[in-house]
């Protein structure tokens, strides 16, 4: 039996696409679907269609592709009586025409603790920042940046290990989760929000590709969450000379040495000084080859102890 509600809804990547699946394994009926407009990707830059519109597809969904919102995607959520609008990492703002046509209004499935990690990159904002927890919420969308009233939150911790890759992949199951707790809620009338605390704003800006190279003068343990929070995109890099060499993995170590000083490379251990601490890398890419562990890449004899990593 599908529920009576009607959602829209709008996302675009794999964070957004699973929120999506749950929706339909629900048996919600979504009778539009609003997903960023294909673009090149890849090496071959080949137009490819967003997670979202290949799950839309699958299921033969009506999907939109504006390139902005306003009065037109208005007109058609009035046209299939849409009662909520679901939005999960979209990419574009909603405005006000927006924001006010469906019946229940416009939710956001946010991956972070609001009103921590604000905007658009909460998630390698989290892992650099070093938090030990973050999570789900639930948010009724107003016009301001991720500022409306919470439904539900769903708290997990951050591990050590965790890249921005592991902590997404744990954290869209919980977000497509606690959307559905709050829809069955919404559904009987029972959905109660509280305002977000004044306290404890921050803010979680796009990350920027330049920012993802190593400045070795930084600690070892702030350079080893920037590795994982960079992985897998723009993924962290530095210089060995003039060849550009992506880090994807690094672990912390005590010891001193001069900030880039190749302090060991051999025996399977590639060890480089930084501001306070080493880091002990462990898989890395140059420029045309595959990723490889520490070892397969020392074995090619480009780097050797005493060398200097960065500019």
């Amino acid at each position: 039996m599908f529920s009576d509600l009607r959602i829209a809804f709008a996302g675009t990547p794999v964070f957004a696409a699973i929120v999506l699946e749950a929706l339909i394994q629900g048996r919600y009926n979504v009778p539009a679907i609003f997903t960023q407009p294909d673009r090149p990707a890849g090496r071959g830059r080949q137009i490819t269609v967003s997670p979202v519109k290949a799950l839309a597809q699958k299921h033969r969904l009506k999907v939109f592709q504006p390139h902005q919102l306003g009065e037109e995607t208005a007109a058609i959520l009035r046209l299939v009586s849409c009662d909520v609008m679901v939005v999960a990492a979209y990419g574009l703002l909603l405005p006000p025409t927006v924001l006010s046509t469906p019946r229940l209004g416009c939710l956001n499935v946010h991956a972070s603790l609001l009103p921590r990690w604000r905007g658009a990159a909460p998630i390698q904002r989290a892992i650099l920042a070093g938090d030990n927890i973050t999570g789900i919420s639930i948010m009724q969308m107003e016009a301001g940046l991720d500022t409306g009233p919470i439904f539900k939150t769903n708290e997990i911790s951050i591990l050590d290990t965790d890249t921005a890759q592991s902590l997404h992949d744990r954290l869209a199951p919980k977000g497509a989760e606690s959307l559905i707790s709050v829809l069955g809620d919404l559904q009987i009338g029972k959905a109660k929000s509280i305002p977000q605390c004044n306290d404890g704003i921050t803010y979680a800006a796009k990350i920027a590709k330049g920012e993802a190279e190593i400045d070795w003068t930084k600690s070892a343990k702030i350079i080893a969450r920037q590795l994982r929070s960079y992985n897998p995109w723009p993924v962290a890099f530095t210089w060995h000379g003039d060849e550009r060499l992506k880090i994807f993995e690094g672990i912390a170590v005590t010891g001193t040495a001069p900030p880039g000083y190749v302090v060991e490379a051999n025996n399977a251990e590639l060890v480089i000084g930084t501001g306070d601490g080493l880091l002990r890398l462990t898989s890395i890419q140059k420029a045309g080859a595959k990723r490889m562990g520490v070892a397969e890449f020392l074995n090619a004899g480009m780097i050797t102890t005493g060398d200097t990593f960065g500019r």
